[in-house]
């Protein structure tokens, strides 16, 4: 595997006011953030559901999208972020989103909660530019870490040994290591970066664990 691990905040927002502040906290320290995309109807939880802008910013984003209609916002907001990551439990039509997002020269990963096996993905896994693999219910910032999907993450590696496989949900200073162990190059934090005291130091504490 020749996948370079990165650790990825994850920022959850309900006004420009508060993506702003957490951009400012993570700016310098991470070159790609995680946009947490929330509609109220696929996760019970609001985040980004506006016309946000991210223009002014030096960092690559990818949109996490937590919502029931994943095409009617690509059309209108793919052009905002590098990577657009679609639940797959909210494609109707996943080969029409991959080529889609393909043609407006973004990449294109799926995401899956923790009920989806990864045999409901294998058909597209050439297609896409990686797979997140969720590791809580998600939702919510600071929700519990769920040791049985590790071995998603190692079926996944087995199957496309150089797939860009990222884990998002729980990824703490205690989890990090299994989860790199089974196979992940990709890390998604939220709460434990953005809720800590310094920013940098959070970073720092997980890339430690992953070298």
């Amino acid at each position: 595997m020749n996948n370079r691990k990165m650790i990825i905040p994850a920022i959850i927002a309900r006004t420009q006011k508060e993506l702003d502040e957490h951009l400012s906290k993570v700016e310098g320290y991470s070159e790609l953030v995680q946009l947490d995309i929330m509609d109220g109807t696929f996760v019970p939880n609001n985040s980004l559901y506006f016309d946000f802008d991210v223009s002014g910013s030096n960092i690559s984003f990818e949109a996490h999208l937590m919502i029931t209609d994943p095409m009617g916002w690509i059309e209108k907001n793919w052009w905002k972020v590098d990577t657009i990551i679609v639940h797959f439990e909210s494609c109707e039509k996943p080969l029409d989103i991959i080529r889609f997002v393909k043609e407006k020269g973004k990449k294109i990963g799926f995401a899956i909660i923790p009920g989806t096996a990864i045999h409901n993905v294998k058909p597209y896994l050439d297609d896409i530019d990686q797979l997140l693999i969720m590791t809580v219910n998600p939702g919510f910032y600071g929700s519990k870490f769920l040791p049985e999907t590790l071995s998603k993450i190692s079926k996944a590696r087995k199957i496309k040994p150089n797939l860009d496989i990222e884990v998002d949900g729980g990824v703490t200073p205690d989890t990090i290591k299994l989860i790199n162990d089974s196979g992940a190059n990709m890390f998604v934090s939220g709460s434990y970066i953005l809720k800590s005291d310094g920013v940098k130091e959070a970073i720092d504490s997980l890339k430690k664990l992953i070298q």
